[in-house]
């Protein structure tokens, strides 16, 4: 049981990084201090990107709750 657990925590990590890497990074650490070209809406793929990335997150947090409880 425990090691199965592993070995999806493992595949939702390797999904979580890739989706954080195909999103678009021109929002960046300087759009949060000022810069940056304003308010801007997700539209089509990038919008699917970013819904799955939150959804694949959700799905870490409860594989690592999960791993920490199962002996």
């Amino acid at each position: 049981m425990k090691f199965a657990l592993t070995i999806i925590h493992i595949v939702v990590t390797v999904f979580l990084i890739g989706l954080i890497l195909m999103q678009n990074s021109k929002g960046g650490l300087g759009s949060a201090f000022g810069g940056g070209e304003g308010f801007r809406t997700r539209r089509g793929a990038e919008r699917i990107v970013f819904i799955a990335t939150i959804v694949v997150a959700i799905l870490f947090l409860i594989t690592s709750i999960i791993n920490v409880f199962v002996r």
